[in-house]
């Protein structure tokens, strides 16, 4: 995997851990199996990260078009200029950051509520 910034990996953490969220609470009946990490994010998911396939392949798709990003210095996703997800896959990912930010903010996680509008 290419060297990762601090910042490049805080923003994988928080989308994976919105995916999770979204995960467990709409996909608990489905079979999860665990995801593919980077080696840098491992500290971050001790137990593993495990996802119901289809959230699983979403994971999956946005490290990779996270990793094949033009872009130097690597921007975050929600400050690029470019968007390089398909319609289909930033429509699933609209509707994971809506559900699952509502669901974290009322939790007390406000730290999320920093990465939204930074």
């Amino acid at each position: 995997m290419d060297q990762l910034t601090d910042q490049q990996i805080n923003d994988q953490k928080v989308l994976f851990d919105f995916i999770r969220v979204y995960c467990r609470a709409k996909h608990a009946s489905v079979e999860a199996a665990e995801v593919e990490i980077p080696e840098k994010m491992r500290r971050f998911y001790r137990k593993g990260l495990s996802l119901c396939p289809d959230c699983a392949a979403l994971a999956a798709y946005a490290l990779e078009k996270r990793r094949k990003c033009p872009l130097d210095p690597k921007p975050s996703c929600k400050h690029c200029r470019i968007h390089c997800y398909s319609r289909e896959y930033r429509s699933r990912i609209r509707e994971i950051m809506a559900f699952s930010g509502r669901r974290m903010i009322l939790r007390g996680r406000l730290d999320y509520l920093w990465h939204y509008f930074f």
